[in-house]
């Protein structure tokens, strides 16, 4: 059969899928080929995550068909996706971290007809894998003493050990450093070579560009569209995304900054922070960068005094502060929007109204009693005025996309007339248009002369919304970009590996 003429690797038609009360895919369709990146794209609650699972076995749909090499399967099991050739690597690992990266590779293939693990022959099959990924890893370390970046390697190994030819990587960069991107785009590309097919799921448009042979866009449970790389700009796949037309990626915005509000002197903590110093004027935007352990997120504890500095000072409008607590900053106006909203800035299993009301009980309480009336009529007014998509009030915030889990979070402070407003990753793990709409609230905070502190690790986000950006290594700031327009990435990165202070 000529090259042409073969069928796709995996080709999925008019896939179904339904729970109580919502329609997660209505005639979907997806085709891969051997050695090709198809990105699957879409915002929170598109219906990737379901149709991952439908490929996966952990979802069977009502309707539709599937085919590998142009042979009609069925998948109904976990079990029968792996006998089809599919890996899945969903973004929380399934690694058990106090087994070896050898044992967690070929656990459950384990020989049964012998008593003893052929523990030699895996460590030689182990490196022979992480040989053909182009990777080194020890197999006999420990999962849990494993980066990010080479957990999802043996996810990889393990894929490849029982035979996958289809892998499916979901949000595979989330949690990586820039370099550690760079050093999965390459595995994923040695695979492409071995004629793999890579299904790649990413709110990151940069990591798509510079990684996918086609997309695959849904929207609300819809197939919308697919489509060559080569026949598409960012723009029109924002649109295919949203449905809609953004201008751009990053909303304009004419800042004229006032006085100094935050002003931080030669904060320090141990090697962490070292005599960090930096303003935030009424208005303005600063961004703060850095490599991941440059101390940016250490910072943004000390101002909030969720860690005890060692020396420096913290003001606002002038005044010097005692943060001895995060009590004493939240009195102060300050609020903190951490990078983990799941594991620190919500209570998953509470309602949305219980999670906006929780730093508010005194303002919403008399004699010793909560008035949920009136908590239920603030929030509303919240609801409307930043869009947060619910159900009702009683929806339990574990169930929101990660947009609107960022909204409720964001609301909650803002009820309590925070001045000065520091996001930790204010989108990581969030879809391009409720980003957007992210940027928009962020702006609004500015533009009502708000202190606003964005902590980013994403290079686009600091130079699109930063009127300053502060750049740190180390634990100490190593240079600043007062014109954030004119910079560009490689600025903001040579500064981000230099020791001795800059400016640009």
């Amino acid at each position: 059969m000529a090259e042409a003429e073969k069928p796709p690797l995996l080709r999925m038609q008019g896939i179904r899928k339904a729970f109580p009360g919502v329609v997660a895919l209505d005639d979907v369709d997806l085709e891969l080929h051997s050695g090709e990146v198809l990105a699957l794209l879409g915002e929170n609650g598109a219906g990737k995550s379901t149709l991952i699972k439908v490929i996966g076995g952990a979802h069977l749909p009502e309707e539709g068909t599937i085919e590998i090499d142009g042979q009609s399967v069925r998948i109904e099991t976990p079990q029968d996706s792996l006998q089809a050739g599919i890996g899945i690597i969903y973004q929380e690992f399934n690694l058990v971290p106090e087994l070896t990266a050898r044992e967690n590779i070929f656990l459950g293939q384990e020989p049964s007809r012998v008593s003893f693990i052929p523990r030699k022959e895996e460590h030689r099959k182990a490196l022979a894998l992480f040989a053909r990924i182009g990777v080194e890893i020890d197999p006999g370390k420990l999962c849990s003493e494993l980066s990010v970046a080479e957990q999802q390697v043996v996810e990889i190994a393990k894929a490849l050990s029982q035979n996958a030819r289809i892998i499916v990587m979901d949000e595979p960069t989330a949690a990586l450093t820039p370099r550690e991107v760079e050093g999965l785009l390459e595995v994923v590309r040695e695979l492409k070579t071995q004629g793999i097919g890579v299904i790649y799921i990413s709110h990151r448009l940069d990591e798509i560009d510079a990684i996918a042979d086609r997309i695959t866009v849904l929207r609300d449970g819809g197939h919308v569209g697919t489509r060559s790389m080569e026949d598409i700009d960012r723009e029109q796949m924002i649109a295919l995304m949203v449905g809609r037309s953004l201008d751009k990626e990053f909303p304009a915005r004419s800042s004229s900054p006032g006085k100094v509000r935050l002003a931080v002197r030669q904060l320090t903590r141990g090697n962490k922070v070292q005599g960090v110093s930096f303003d935030v004027r009424a208005g303005e935007i600063v961004g703060l960068t850095g490599l991941v352990g440059a101390g940016r997120t250490e910072t943004a504890r000390l101002i909030f005094g969720a860690d005890r500095m060692e020396a420096g000072v913290i003001e606002l409008d002038g005044q010097e502060l005692r943060v001895r607590s995060p009590r004493d900053a939240i009195r102060h106006g300050f609020c903190l929007l951490t990078e983990d909203r799941k594991g620190q800035g919500l209570v998953l299993g509470q309602t949305v109204q219980e999670n906006f009301g929780l730093p508010n009980l005194a303002e919403f309480s008399g004699m010793g009693l909560l008035s949920a009336s009136r908590e239920s009529e603030a929030f509303a007014q919240y609801v409307d005025k930043i869009k947060i998509k619910i159900v009702s009030h009683a929806q339990t915030a574990g169930t929101l996309s990660g947009g609107n889990q960022q909204k409720v979070v964001l609301a909650k402070w803002l009820q309590r007339n925070a001045e000065v407003i520091i996001f930790d990753e204010p989108t990581r793990g969030i879809d391009v248009g409720a980003k957007f709409e992210i940027y928009q609230l962020i702006h609004q905070l500015a533009e009502e002369g708000k202190a606003v502190l964005m902590i980013s690790s994403e290079l686009p986000e600091i130079l699109g919304m930063s009127d300053r950006i502060i750049v740190m290594n180390e634990g100490r700031v190593t240079g600043e970009i007062k014109e954030p327009s004119e910079a560009t990435q490689e600025d903001v990165m040579k500064l981000a590996t230099q020791r001795e202070k800059l400016a640009v």
